[in-house]
């Protein structure tokens, strides 16, 4: 094994990831309301996706990612629906915090089976990221007819492991300080995260506009 593509593949994770944008306010957010586990959820849907993508790039997949970047107009028109949806639901939310040693039931387990499906299907309506992908490996000589598949799938666990970190550092940070949190504050934490994801959703749709 390749040590060093393996921590270029973990500091390229790290460094997607760590831009706070709709899926770290989510991560944020699910943290605050139901805990550490819940807000790993969140982040580890977006970890799949990051690793989905450096997959496709990794191993030169070139009709998936040439249908995924010619339909970029369309992922980002539902992608950008969906944070709007999203963003509008959350700022209703009637507010809940899920103290600090209280049992885990099913419904709690599912809902961080929804958030993973939701996060995972936002980073994958985000063309942007298999371009990212696709520019960095290839500059790294790893998307040509003969490069290395074990070097791509090095720099792929990489890149998973990197982005998973992310996720596991934000939803230990958060997790932390979500005692300070009452219903009053929850509410206030609902309404700001439901604006900041609404408007990423209305940015992504008034890119469109030529």
């Amino acid at each position: 094994m390749d040590l060093s593509l393996l921590l270029k593949g973990i500091l390229l994770g790290f460094s997607i990831a760590a831009p706070v944008g709709p899926i770290g306010i989510i991560c944020i957010r699910q943290t605050i309301s139901k805990g550490r586990l819940a807000g790993l959820s969140a982040g580890l849907g977006a970890a799949s996706a990051d690793a989905i993508y450096g997959a496709v790039a990794g191993f030169g997949i070139t009709f998936i990612s040439n249908f995924l970047i010619s339909q970029q107009f369309l992922f980002r028109f539902f992608g950008g629906i969906f944070l709007c949806y999203l963003g509008i639901k959350t700022f209703v939310m009637k507010p809940s915090i899920l103290k600090p040693g209280t049992l885990i039931d099913d419904n709690h387990n599912k809902g961080n089976s929804s958030t993973y499906l939701t996060t995972l299907l936002l980073t994958l309506t985000n063309p942007m990221t298999i371009i990212s992908f696709a520019t960095i490996f290839s500059g790294l000589g790893l998307v040509e007819p003969d490069a290395n598949y074990s070097s791509a799938l090095q720099l792929i666990l990489g890149v998973l492991l990197g982005s998973t970190s992310w996720w596991v550092l934000l939803s230990t940070i958060t997790g932390s300080i979500r005692q300070r949190f009452n219903i009053e504050s929850m509410r206030w934490v609902n309404r700001i995260s439901g604006l900041i994801i609404s408007s990423f959703g209305f940015y992504a749709l008034f890119s469109l506009i030529p």
